[in-house]
């Protein structure tokens, strides 16, 4: 149930809606379900969303918030990422809490993966 003052809900543009879907189903196991043939909303993946048809691409570059997932199995998500079709913008790096990377998917949107650090 959504709660008062909270984020809810996050919408991202998609340039092509079939690969960004095709990509995120593939390297992260998601569903969608579509809204005609200009929206794609996806839910149960830590916070709801969507992918609205658009020329934009969401980056860090650009001033975009990055969207950050969590893997306890960082290697492994950077493979699925890549075999998705994934472009890598920041190969895995330490940060102060643990290591991450950067991702494009398909339609040039950036997102993150984190993980705990190597033991």
């Amino acid at each position: 149930m959504p709660e008062h003052d909270k984020i809810s809900y996050v919408e991202f543009p998609s340039r092509n809606l079939e690969a960004t879907k095709a990509f995120f189903e593939d390297a992260f196991g998601w569903s969608f379900v579509d809204y005609g043939p200009e929206y794609t909303s996806f839910s149960n993946q830590g916070l709801d969303g969507g992918f609205f048809k658009s020329d934009l691409a969401a980056s860090v570059e650009n001033g975009s918030a990055l969207v950050v997932l969590y893997s306890a199995r960082l290697e492994e998500t950077l493979s699925r990422v890549e075999s998705a079709g994934g472009r890598i913008v920041k190969p895995i790096f330490s940060f102060p809490g643990g290591r991450r990377f950067h991702f494009a998917e398909p339609s040039g949107n950036e997102f993150a993966v984190w993980g705990e650090a190597s033991a």
